[in-house]
């Protein structure tokens, strides 16, 4: 029973909670129907991390649960309010009416994902080469846990600019809002996916999405060693900027993870929004385990 609850917890958690979403606002043309289905992905997430855990110990908190709860509301806040301002930023940025409306809808959301995670990727990928955009990304790297609330453990000045690269593409090509409010919905679920303490199996598919068996290793302290696998939702990109890292025989642990030359990293979610903007003095990073350093 675990062994199919582990093949099947990604693919079916993916597609079944977008694909509700997606037929909701489908249906009734109104953006916050996706809070009740992001209120069960939550809850369902929750129960599966402890039905079969990647790690139990990740399971508890470790000074930081409260903290998390704050990213976790502060940052969909803020995405809640870009969707409230969507049809103002809509107005003032769409170029023309280049959207795609004749296609289904099913086929503009899958268009949009492939867009937005493609800027968002891009924002990423920089956030690890420019200096002051890692220093407001750090704020997520500082994880020493990873479970599913991770995912929106993000400053929110580097949460905007991952927010632009991904939908101003977007507002500029005229999407509809219906979309929008599903791709926001889709991103939420696949931060969950991305972060989550599920032993899941992948299979084939970890060839193809951006799920917790692969996103582990962007986690890893040392060094330079986790900036690999910055893609939202799929590998693709990571493929083409030369970044897939894949250890399959290797199991992440709490020990693994965070920044390693911050050990001394603020827990406290205040001081994580000042931290930016101090001068830092870290120390030298600890080497690559052995069984991490023949990723394929």
């Amino acid at each position: 029973m675990t062994s199919l609850f582990a093949a099947l917890y990604g693919p079916v958690f993916w597609a079944g909670f977008i694909g509700a979403a997606a037929c909701l606002i489908a249906a009734c043309h109104y953006s916050l129907w996706v809070l009740p289905p992001l209120l069960l992905a939550l809850l369902t997430s929750f129960l599966a991390e402890r039905y079969l855990p990647y790690d139990g110990a990740w399971n508890h908190a470790h000074g930081d649960g409260w903290r998390d709860v704050v990213h976790a509301l502060v940052n969909e806040a803020l995405y809640l309010l870009g969707l409230a301002a969507f049809p103002l930023l809509a107005g003032h940025l769409a170029l023309g009416a280049f959207w795609p409306v004749q296609l289904p809808f099913g086929a503009q959301l899958l268009l949009a994902i492939l867009i937005a995670d493609c800027g968002i990727t891009l924002v990423h990928y920089l956030s690890h080469r420019f200096y002051f955009l890692w220093k407001l990304h750090a704020v997520h790297h500082s994880v020493q846990r990873l479970y599913g609330f991770n995912g929106w453990m993000k400053h929110p000045l580097h949460l905007l600019l991952e927010a632009a690269g991904g939908m101003l593409p977007l507002l500029l090509l005229g999407i509809p809002e219906r979309v929008m409010a599903v791709l926001a919905f889709a991103v939420a679920i696949q931060l969950l996916l991305q972060h989550a303490n599920v032993d899941m199996r992948m299979g084939p598919l970890r060839h193809v999405f951006a799920w917790a068996p692969l996103h582990r290793f962007h986690h890893m302290k040392y060094g330079t060693a986790g900036d690999v696998n910055f893609g939202l939702f799929f590998t693709c990109w990571d493929r083409l900027l030369g970044t897939c890292f894949d250890a399959p025989g290797y199991r992440m642990r709490g020990e693994d993870l965070g920044i390693g030359s911050r050990p001394d990293y603020p827990v406290a979610y205040g001081a994580q929004l000042i931290e930016p903007f101090r001068a830092e003095e870290g120390v030298r990073a600890p080497e690559l385990p052995a069984g991490l350093r023949n990723g394929s």
